[in-house]
């Protein structure tokens, strides 16, 4: 008999079998046969009942059988005939069946000659009037139907779920037929059929002497899990064994678990879709989602790994893969599978096994402490082992302070929520100030300009993270303005405009090997259009005469401070330092028309406006100015 999976083989089956059936609407059938007809013309003129029709001619393959003529016979019968979708959710329960062709040999053939004798009471064409709640009813194929009236008319064979009659009372010549919404089994076509008929994940379980844990969990944590595993899925399901229970609950009892941590962790071993061993071998590895809920209600990552086996967050091996179900996939596991957080998700990920070797350098505990604290919420950019093997400091920056830039704290930022903004990391400035990091979705998300996501949404139990394909060194106040599109026109002249000057080496000095810090007041594209509009000699930056340009760039730079919108003079005016091009100029806060500040340039020009303040790098902090300050040219 043909057999793709046999579940015997896990020892699963219980004395009875429990077979879902899908929910049919049958009561749209159109019954209209010629008058005169008998049962089986009855069937042969009813669309819906053209399965059972085959299902008949197909038993009589066999020399065994004769079926098509026997019900075509005196009578009286009563026939509880199936309609398509019933046949049609029996092909869904057959392992490696999938229509009638199948039926192929004189063996099956006589099987299913059993299964469509079983639908037949010899002797009487009983009205639904006839059936009483509880009546039992010798069939042709010698054993009983019982008769349930609760509710409706429910006949209900060798399984666990009856079948519904939906048209009731349909009248030939020769008996009467019924329309039922499941195809009938009897004890011995379930005896027959053990190795290949599929059930429910959950009954599947319940069946298995050697997930007994499994389902007493799934019992405990949520009286509904085990419907839900009974649903239509399809699921891929992690089924930890009784020797992977006891392990996790080291002594502990499941009542001694919060019902809903215990609730999620099951969840942690259901994925949405039926992924089999073959598709896991075919991707290598990766991250897949389950039903648990982590960081900001988003469904929590699991990463799966074939290089020897298949794993489960490196903590989890499958035991015995592909134990097919009506409604998915199990896989056999030999650990549960815990709620991952942060550091959880990088140890498991051999593609990050730099960022974690560089993490707990020399013992340090510093970032395994902070990133599995679950009181918090992280995002955290995570570097590739390619990212690191590249990655030559050129600024001798501090790797911790390096590995500090890739955290975000307080806030678990998903892919879909990002967009062109400025966010603070972890890592500070003079100990006090975190430093920012800039990202742009204008194609993918890049931060700072300099590193890509791989992979987003990694989703842990307190944040989630980024892979990411370059470390991203501390941000210089150059590195900012690089990054930031909004800038282009002030790179523009920094640069290719100015090039007597060298700017960008000047404003990327940090740790005191310049005039750092610097305080940046940094005018947007939009301020320099304006600025190139005010005089008609001008259509570009390159336009303006290389000496004006350099002083109105220098006037825009402090040196040697590192002035944050906290330290301005709050409801009056802060005079600031003088300027590299030597002259002061005016902040006023509050601003005014929308404005965080106003500002009052060297020329004395007013309605200058601070859109945007404290982008912290590790050499000075810059501020957005939406109009270009003019030094005082008298001087």
């Amino acid at each position: 008999m043909k057999a793709l999976v046999r579940l015997s083989q896990i020892a699963f089956f219980c004395a009875t079998f429990i077979l879902s059936s899908c929910s049919n609407d049958d009561n749209g059938v159109v019954i209209n046969p010629p008058e005169g007809s008998n049962i089986v013309e009855t069937a042969l003129a009813t669309a819906d009942l053209s399965s059972l029709v085959s299902a008949l001619q197909k038993a009589d393959e066999s020399a065994s059988n004769d079926l098509v003529s026997a019900l075509s016979g005196d009578g009286p019968f009563t026939v509880f005939a199936p309609t398509n979708a019933a046949f049609n959710d029996l092909f869904a329960q057959l392992d490696g069946f999938d229509s009638l062709d199948d039926f192929n040999t004189e063996e099956l053939q006589n099987l299913l000659a059993t299964i469509l004798t079983y639908h037949v009471i010899v002797g009487a064409a009983a009205q639904s009037t006839d059936l009483s709640d509880g009546q039992t009813l010798a069939t042709l194929q010698g054993t009983t139907l019982t008769v349930s009236t609760q509710g409706g008319v429910f006949i209900s064979d060798a399984t666990d779920v009856s079948a519904e009659v939906t048209t009731a009372n349909v009248e030939t010549t020769n008996g009467v037929v019924h329309i039922i919404n499941k195809v009938l089994l009897p004890q011995a076509i379930l005896d027959e059929l053990a190795d290949i008929i599929l059930v429910p994940i959950t009954d599947l379980a319940i069946g298995n002497e050697n997930l007994e844990s499994l389902v007493a969990a799934l019992v405990a944590a949520n009286g509904d899990l085990p419907n839900v595993l009974r649903g239509d899925g399809p699921f891929t399901v992690l089924a930890p064994t009784d020797a992977a229970f006891d392990t996790f609950l080291n002594g502990a009892s499941l009542g001694d678990i919060p019902v809903d941590v215990l609730t999620n962790v099951l969840l942690n071993h259901v994925i949405n879709g039926a992924l089999f061993q073959a598709d896991l071998e075919a991707l290598g590895s990766g991250y897949s989602n389950t039903l648990a809920t982590g960081a900001g209600d988003q469904n929590m990552s699991i990463f799966f790994d074939t290089s020897d086996g298949v794993t489960f967050n490196n903590v989890s091996s499958v035991d015995m893969a592909d134990v097919k179900a009506l409604n998915g996939v199990v896989h056999v596991v030999d650990a549960v599978i815990d709620l991952p957080n942060i550091v959880d998700h990088a140890v498991a990920n051999p593609g990050l096994t730099s960022l974690v070797s560089a993490l707990t350098d020399g013992g340090n505990m510093t970032f395994t402490d902070l990133l599995s604290d679950e009181a918090e919420s992280f995002t955290v950019f995570a570097p590739v082992n390619a990212a690191f093997d590249a990655f030559t400091n050129p600024s001798g920056n501090d790797l911790n302070d390096i590995l500090s830039n890739h955290v975000v704290v307080g806030a678990a930022a998903f892919s879909s929520g990002l967009s062109n903004s400025y966010v603070n990391t972890a890592a500070e400035f003079d100990t006090d100030e975190n430093l920012s990091l800039y990202i742009n979705t204008d194609d993918g998300v890049t931060l700072n300009g300099v590193s890509n996501v791989a992979i987003a949404d990694i989703v842990a139990t307190n944040g989630v993270i980024h892979a990411v394909d370059a470390v991203i060194d501390l941000p210089t106040v150059v590195t900012f303005a690089t990054a930031d599109p909004t800038f282009a026109s002030l790179v523009e002249a920094l640069t290719t405009a100015t090039p007597a000057t060298d700017f960008v080496s000047v404003l990327s000095a940090q740790d005191g090997a310049g005039s750092d810090p610097f305080t940046v007041f940094a005018p947007t594209n939009m301020a320099f259009q304006a600025l190139l509009d005010s005089n008609m000699d001008w259509t570009t930056v390159d336009d303006i005469e290389e000496g004006l340009l350099t002083s109105v760039l220098q006037h825009h730079v402090i040196a040697a401070a590192n002035i944050r919108s906290g330290d301005l003079t709050p409801n009056g005016d802060t005079v600031t330092p003088a300027t590299l091009e030597g002259d002061t100029f005016t902040i006023t806060l509050p601003g005014t028309n929308g404005n965080i500040a106003d500002v009052t340039d060297g020329s004395g020009n007013t309605g200058i406006g601070i859109d945007a303040v404290d982008v912290q790098a590790v050499n000075g902090v810059i501020h957005v100015l939406d109009a270009v300050l003019i030094p005082d040219t008298t001087n």
